[in-house]
C-alpha cells in the first residue's frame, strides 16, 4: 500500500510516492521563493507554499501511476504566519525560520530567558517561532498568529492541528508535558487558547481532495525530526546531519524528557500513540545558502565547481570562514553575528575562499555535534547524513576528520520524505511500530577520519576562536536586532 509525502521545504516543494519497502515509485517537485526583503528578515507567501504543495503531489501521483491509500506532511518547523481569524486566510507574508526581526522581543524577555528555557527546552532566540508569533501579533491586532504548517493543514483538510515536534520548536511547550504552557504564553503575550491542537505525528487528521480523489492526512512532523525517524535513528545515541539550505545536526535523547548542558536545543523528535521520544539539535543556519552565495558572488560558477575549486586550494591557506550569514545558533545563540573570512593574505586564492566555507560549515557541525555527544555523555559511532550538499566529497571528508568519526551516506537525496512516509504508513495503520515503518538501509558511502585527531583539534580550535571573534562584534545600528 503505497503512501504519497510531501516535504514543504524552504525553497522547494518534494513529493514521493513511496512503496512500503521505501521505494520511490513518482516524484514531484516545486520551487518557492523565500524573498530576503533586508538584513535578517526573510518572508515567504504562504498561498505559494500552499500552490507547491498541490503542485507538487499532483506531478508525484501522475509520475507514479498508482493510487494511494494516505498523505503525509513535513514543514519548515519555526515559519510562522497571521491569519484573518474568521476567513482563517493570510494576512501578510509568513516570517521564515530564518527570519531575525523578532530579536527586538527576545531582548525584551532577556530576563526571562531561563526560565522560559526551562520551560520549553529551547533557548530564548528569534530563530524560534513564539519571539516571531509575538512580532507578528503586535502588528495585527486580532489575528491568528501561528505556526505554518497549522494554517496548510487547515488549507488542505479544515483541521487546525500541529504536530508535537513542530510544537516543540515554538518555545511555548511544556516539553515535560507536551501541552502548550500557558506561563510561557504569558510571556510571550499569546493566547493559548488560539494555538491549533497538538497531534501526534501519525495518526487521522482529516482527509483532502486537492490532489484528486479524497485522501486521509495520517503524518505530520518537522522536517529535520522527520529525516531523524526516516534515517531511522531510532535509539538513543544515534544522530543524523542534514546539509539543505542550512545544516541540522539531530540525536536522538531516549524516552525521557531532557534539557541541554552545553547550549543545544532540547525537544520532542516525535510522538507515537501518546509516548514521546526526545532529541538534541544544533543548526548552521547558512549551508547550501552560503554555497548559493558563493555562487552569487562569482566565487564558484556552479555547486557542482566546487570540489574541483577546493582541490586547487593551498594545503597552507589559513583563511578561515564562520557561516553565520543569517547569525550563529546553537551554541553561541547570536542572531546579530555576521559571517566572514579571517585570516586572510595577500596570497589567499579564490579557491582558499571556497575550500574555508567547505571547512567552515564541516568545522560548525563538528562543534554542535561535539556538543552533543557531551550531553548523551557518550561519544557517537557515527554521523548519518543526508541533504544536496553531501554530494560533495570534500565536505564530507572534511566532516569525518574534523569529527574523528564515521560518516555514513544515506542512499536517497531526500530522508525528510521518505520519514514523512513512514510516519503516514503508521498513521494509516500500515505498519505495526517504527522499525516496521522505516526500511532498513545501507550507506551509499561511509567516509573515515583521515586527519592525526591532533590536527582536527587545532584545527576547531583556530574555528572556534575566529567564531567567537565575529560574535563578539556589536550590530550595526540598522540592523533589525539593534531597532
Amino acid at each position: 500500500m503505497t503512501v504519497l509525502a510531501i516535504d514543504q521545504g524552504t525553497s522547494g516543494t518534494k513529493a514521493l510516492v513511496v512503496a512500503p519497502d521505501g521505494s520511490v515509485l513518482g516524484e514531484g517537485r516545486a520551487a518557492v521563493r523565500p524573498r530576503t526583503v533586508g538584513p535578517g528578515l526573510v518572508e515567504q507567501d504562504p498561498q505559494e507554499l500552499l500552490d507547491s504543495i498541490v503542485a507538487a503531489g499532483r506531478e508525484a501521483l501522475a509520475a507514479a501511476g498508482v493510487p494511494v491509500v494516505a498523505v503525509g506532511l513535513g514543514n519548515q518547523g519555526e515559519t510562522v504566519v497571521a491569519l484573518d481569524p474568521r476567513t482563517r486566510a493570510p494576512l501578510g507574508p509568513a516570517l521564515s525560520w530564518q527570519d531575525r526581526r523578532a530579536g527586538v522581543v527576545t531582548a525584551e524577555l532577556a530576563d526571562r530567558a531561563a526560565r522560559l528555557t526551562a520551560i520549553s527546552g529551547l533557548p530564548l532566540d528569534p530563530y524560534f517561532a513564539a519571539p516571531k508569533m509575538t512580532w507578528l501579533a503586535r502588528r495585527h491586532p486580532g489575528a491568528l498568529v501561528t505556526t505554518v504548517d497549522a494554517w496548510l493543514v487547515h488549507a488542505l483538510t479544515g483541521a487546525y492541528v500541529t504536530d508535537a515536534a513542530t510544537a516543540s520548536r515554538t518555545m511555548l511547550l511544556d516539553l515535560d508535558a507536551a501541552a502548550w504552557s500557558s506561563e510561557a504564553c504569558e510571556t510571550f503575550g499569546l493566547d493559548p487558547a488560539a494555538l491549533p491542537e497538538v497531534v501526534d505525528q501519525a495518526g487521522h487528521f482529516g482527509t483532502t481532495d486537492v490532489f484528486g480523489p479524497e485522501l486521509p492526512l495520517t503524518g505530520l512532523c518537522v522536517d529535520q525530526q522527520a529525516a531523524l525517524f526516516g534515517e531511522r535513528c531510532l535509539e538513543a545515541g544515534e544522530a543524523k546531519c542534514t546539509y539543505g539550505t542550512g545544516a541540522f545536526v539531530l540525536a536522538n535523547a531516549g524516552t525521557r524528557p531532557v534539557r541541554s548542558s552545553a547550549d543545544l536545543a532540547a525537544c520532542l523528535a516525535w510522538r507515537i500513540d501518546g509516548a514521546p521520544t526526545y532529541c538534541f539539535d544544533g543548526q548552521v543556519y547558512t549551508a547550501a545558502a552560503a554555497v548559493d552565495w558563493l555562487q552569487e558572488l562569482g566565487l564558484t560558477g556552479s555547486a557542482a565547481e566546487v570540489d574541483g575549486l577546493c582541490a586547487d586550494a593551498n594545503p597552507g591557506a589559513e583563511a578561515v570562514f564562520v557561516p553565520a550569514l543569517a547569525g550563529l545558533g546553537a551554541p553561541f545563540w547570536r542572531p546579530d553575528a555576521r559571517g566572514g573570512w579571517v585570516g586572510l593574505s595577500l596570497s589567499t586564492t579564490r579557491c582558499d575562499l571556497v575550500r574555508a566555507v567547505v571547512d567552515g560549515i564541516a568545522a560548525q557541525v563538528a562543534c554542535l555535534t561535539q556538543a552533543v555527544a557531551d550531553d548523551l555523555g557518550t561519544p557517537l559511532r557515527a554521523l548519518r547524513v543526508d541533504g544536496g550538499l553531501t554530494r560533495s566529497s570534500t565536505l564530507l571528508q572534511a566532516q569525518a576528520d574534523l569529527l574523528q568519526t564515521p560518516v555514513e551516506v544515506y542512499p536517497l537525496p531526500d530522508a525528510t520524505a521518505l520519514g514523512i512516509a513512514a510516519f503516514a504508513r503508521l498513521g494509516a495503520g500500515l505498519a505495526a511500530g517504527p522499525h516496521e515503518a522505516v526500511p532498513p538501509w545501507t550507506p551509499a558511502a561511509a567516509h573515515e577520519p583521515r586527519m592525526a585527531a591532533s590536527d582536527a583539534a587545532a584545527r576547531l580550535d583556530r574555528w572556534r576562536a575566529a567564531a567567537l571573534a565575529l560574535a563578539a562584534l556589536p550590530p550595526l545600528p540598522h540592523s533589525p536586532e539593534a531597532t
